[in-house]
């Protein structure tokens, strides 16, 4: 199986994936492998929002009705 060895990590990233991982039960190595394997299989953030927000979708909200045109108004 490939090795990825990541350097010149940030520090609030380090503590944040060491908080993610002790919140998970996770180590370290394997909270960083799922967050991996996450990010590249489930497409775009927007593809996912797209997926997750489906259930909330509804009826086309109706649209107003437009009134007639009207002349800007003078700012002279």
């Amino acid at each position: 199986m490939p090795t990825l060895t990541v350097r010149q990590l940030d520090e609030d990233t380090y503590k944040g994936l060491k908080a993610r991982a002790e919140l998970t039960g996770r180590s370290m190595e394997a909270e960083a492998r799922v967050i991996l394997e996450h990010s590249v299989s489930n497409g775009t953030w927007w593809q996912r929002w797209i997926e997750l927000t489906e259930t909330l979708r509804g009826e086309e909200l109706p649209l107003p009705v437009r009134s007639a045109h009207r002349e800007p108004p003078d700012f002279s």
